[in-house]
């Protein structure tokens, strides 16, 4: 069958406005593609922010438990007078912020700080020692007392055990839903 030129004049035209039609539905579905894609963008970071607002909802959570049974070993044990939780200080732009700070005068003279962790890891021994390490120049008015710290954990393996306990520092762990010492008789912690 012979196709006149007339004919294929006409398929090309044909021809000419489905690939106008096809680029036309390309160009909607690459943007809808992108505006789906800046939804699920905004989505995970909502996602994100709700996670890490969880995660210190349990990290409050955590220091919660841990603050009535902590006072009473900070009381009873270490002799202190003072036990504030969650202190924050800021000077000459730096800033540091205690899960627990106790003290005691006159005999005693000592301070103590506690890092309150759900799960211990290898850098919260670091973040401890940084606080103690930083201490004195936040609170000058404790710069003549012994200085000491305890790594209060829920979940804490015994190797981590084993490490915070050779860095000086003491331990506390959960025990049924009370935080109890858990350092041998014979630990000597590093006055800092």
């Amino acid at each position: 069958m012979a196709t006149t030129a007339d004919e294929v004049w006409q398929l090309l035209g044909e021809l000419i406005q489905s690939q106008k039609e096809t680029e036309r539905r390309l160009q909607e579905t690459e943007r809808l593609l992108k505006e789906q894609s800046q939804k699920t963008d905004r989505q995970i970071q909502e996602l994100s922010k709700q996670i890490g607002g969880l995660g210190k909802k349990f990290g409050s959570f955590t220091e919660g438990l841990a603050l009535p049974s902590m006072e009473t070993i900070l009381y009873e044990k270490f002799a202190m007078e003072v036990v504030t939780p969650s202190v924050r200080v800021s000077k000459r732009g730096k800033h540091i912020e205690l899960d627990v700070l106790a003290y005691a005068n006159g005999e005693v003279n000592t301070a103590i700080v506690v890092e309150v962790k759900s799960h211990a890891r290898q850098e919260s021994i670091g973040q401890l020692i940084t606080h103690l390490q930083s201490f004195r120049e936040f609170f000058p008015e404790h710069g003549d007392k012994k200085l000491y710290g305890i790594l209060a954990a829920v979940d804490l393996s015994n190797a981590l055990r084993e490490e915070v306990l050779k860095a000086g520092l003491y331990v506390a762990r959960i025990r049924g839903e009370i935080f109890e010492l858990d350092t041998p008789p014979t630990f000597q912690p590093k006055a800092w």
